[in-house]
């Protein structure tokens, strides 16, 4: 594997890579139980931490920049202190928010855990799943379409978790665009807009997304999975069709051979924003010039090392490297 950890610390650097989506804010409320409450019968969590972190297409955002690469992040959030939050934690993290529009028609997408012993014991969502205006849709395609004007990007991610950022409309105008301008665009969908990204460079879904998008419990075999690529590909037209497999592994197919790439085993905290880690690696290793079943191996071991960890986090490049040095199929 050492054309690939060529790769990470020569090309990644050199990389421009457009994140469009829905961001949100991830909180975490960290305490201990030990005792229940008297006035019902749940656990009383006595809070001793708390932390916030970007999530959704944020935390892609956040990954590639860990990786060396340039993110652009391109979103809409709300006007509120949620909203706020979040742009100082990217502004720390080394991300412009330049292309983030604020709005005061909307509230920032946000999900509070609880954690006792690093175990979840509920989660809040304060959201909304409307579609942004047309105002607002119509800004953030001339921003994206005027970022490509003044320096093409390598590679486009679509991080789509159906909260309204990504209409119908934007999402046909920003196909039409990156196929125009021969920009790889790679598609993580949600059930929403799942067939809606006819072209795409990779398309992303999870195993529970496929079965749920194609009404078919299909199981994890070769022969069916190989099938459910033709269907897919008969509907969106793509190049390359990468199913994540949680503890599986993952299935890739480049149109012409499909393969199950094995997970590593791991000790499994938590796989929340797993699945941002995976496709900001994808993009990156497909763009610095790996093959997809390459790129694959690289991001579903990206995947893997930060399930070993708890809450929403991204890949470091050292991280990446290392995990490369020990890898043993």
């Amino acid at each position: 594997m050492k054309h690939l950890e060529k790769l990470i610390t020569t090309k990644f650097p050199k990389l421009r890579i457009a994140v469009i989506g829905d961001v949100m804010l991830d909180s975490y409320l960290y305490g201990s139980v030990d005792r229940i409450s008297p006035e019902a019968p749940v656990p009383v969590v006595n809070i001793e931490r708390k932390d916030d972190r970007p999530g959704g297409a944020a935390n892609v955002a956040v990954n590639l920049k860990s990786l060396g690469v340039t993110p652009v992040l391109f979103s809409v959030i709300g006007k509120d202190e949620a909203g706020k939050k979040l742009l100082k934690l990217l502004i720390n993290s080394g991300i412009d928010i330049s292309n983030i529009i604020s709005t005061k028609s909307r509230i920032t997408t946000s999900k509070t855990r609880v954690l006792s012993k690093n175990h979840q014991m509920i989660r809040f969502d304060e959201e909304v799943e409307t579609d942004i205006s047309d105002y607002e849709a119509d800004s953030l395609y001339t921003l994206i379409a005027k970022q490509i004007q003044s320096k093409k990007f390598d590679a486009v991610i679509v991080e789509d978790y159906n909260k309204g950022v990504l209409t119908d409309s934007l999402i046909e105008v920003l196909m039409n665009l990156f196929i125009e301008k021969n920009i790889p665009v790679f598609v993580d969908p949600k059930k929403n807009n799942f067939f809606a990204y006819d072209g795409a460079t990779v398309f992303k879904p999870n195993l529970r997304e496929a079965r749920e998008a194609l009404e078919n419990n299909f199981e994890t075999s070769l022969n069916e999975l190989n099938a459910v690529h033709n269907d897919l590909k008969k509907k969106l037209f793509h190049h390359y069709t990468f199913i994540t497999l949680g503890e599986k592994g993952a299935y890739i197919n480049d149109g012409k051979t499909g393969k199950i790439i094995p997970a590593q085993i791991r000790n499994v905290a938590d796989v929340s924003g797993a699945g941002d880690t995976v496709i900001a690696v994808m993009a990156a290793a497909i763009s610095a010039g790996a093959n997809v079943f390459d790129a694959s191996i690289l991001s579903n071991l990206a995947g893997g090392i930060v399930c070993e960890k708890p809450g929403v986090v991204s890949v470091e490049k050292y991280e990446l490297l290392l995990e490369l040095k020990n890898l043993k199929f």
